[in-house]
C-alpha cells in the first residue's frame, strides 16, 4: 500500500483503491475478447427483464442515456440485440436480446467470474461471501439515502 498510514487505514480509501484494481482487471479481461463493461450489464438485464425500452434499460442498469445509445449501437451491429419501434409509442425503441446475445452474455458471465476469482484471490469462500454481503449492505444504504430505486 502507498500513502500515509492514517490514510491507508481509511475504509473509503481501501474501497477506492480496490475498486480501481477491480476496474483494471475487468477492462483487461473484457477488452481481450472485444467487450466493454457495459456489454455484460446490458445483456444480463435484457435476459432477466425481457424486451424493454432504451430509457428503462438505462435506468435499470445505471447507464447514462448517451452511453447507452453507443453501447446499443455496438451490440446491435454485432447482432447481440435488436431494436424495434415500440408499437404503443413509435417514438420509443424496444430492445431485445438475441440468441447470439445470450451466448455472448454467457461468455461475459464466465469472464466476470474469472475477474471475481482474480480480485478476491486472497479471500476464502466464506470471506468472499461476507465481503459481498457487507458491500451490498453499504450500497443499499447509500442508494436508499440518495433515493435510488432498485431495478424492477
Amino acid at each position: 500500500m502507498t500513502g500515509p498510514a492514517q490514510v491507508a487505514a481509511l475504509p473509503s480509501w481501501l474501497l477506492t483503491q480496490t475498486a480501481a484494481h477491480a476496474h483494471r482487471i475487468l477492462v483487461e479481461r473484457l477488452s481481450a475478447i472485444g467487450a466493454r463493461g457495459y456489454d455484460y450489464r446490458v445483456l444480463a438485464s435484457l435476459d432477466e427483464r425481457g424486451p424493454t425500452s432504451q430509457a428503462d434499460l438505462g435506468r435499470s442498469t445505471g447507464i447514462h442515456l448517451s452511453d447507452m445509445v453507443g453501447c446499443l449501437n455496438d451490440l446491435e451491429t454485432a447482432h447481440y440485440v435488436e431494436r424495434t419501434p415500440d408499437p404503443a409509442d413509435r417514438r420509443r425503441n424496444v430492445v431485445t436480446i438475441t440468441d447470439r446475445g445470450r451466448e455472448r452474455m454467457q461468455r461475459l458471465a464466465a469472464e466476470a467470474s474469472l475477474v471475481q476469482a482474480d480480485l478476491l484471490a486472497p479471500l476464502s469462500p466464506d470471506e468472499r461471501a461476507q465481503l459481498t454481503a457487507l458491500l451490498t449492505r453499504l450500497l443499499e444504504h447509500h442508494d436508499a439515502r440518495r433515493g435510488v430505486d432498485e431495478p424492477e
